[in-house]
């Protein structure tokens, strides 16, 4: 897809139709809006808060929720990842020392 052409994607959320002028796939869209719409559904069926605009600030608040923890574990993942890698990096050089390379940094 040519990136410097954007691209108008009409969406519905929530019963209500949008122009979203975009760069990205429209079936990507498709699937955002999906989303958005499920959430505020969602946060719609949980409070007895008719006004649409608190409605779409608690599945705000969902969607955000649910980045944060998506990115703090990510976060911790990477932490757990860095500290596995040097430790195999360790054995690595555990084993050529005992093979008799010469230890990482002065081969």
């Amino acid at each position: 897809m040519d990136r410097s052409a954007a691209r108008v994607i009409s969406v519905e959320i929530n019963g209500q139709r949008y122009s979203l002028r975009t760069h990205l796939d429209p079936e990507y869209v498709a699937r955002l809006a999906a989303f958005v719409d499920e959430r505020i559904r969602t946060a719609a069926q949980e409070t007895l808060s008719g006004d649409l605009v608190k409605v779409a600030v608690l599945a705000a608040l969902n969607i955000a929720d649910e980045y944060f923890r998506c990115r703090e574990a990510t976060a911790s993942d990477s932490g757990s990842l860095r500290a596995r890698t040097e430790a195999l990096e360790r054995l690595v050089d555990l084993a050529l020392t005992d093979a008799g390379y010469p230890p990482a940094g002065r081969r």
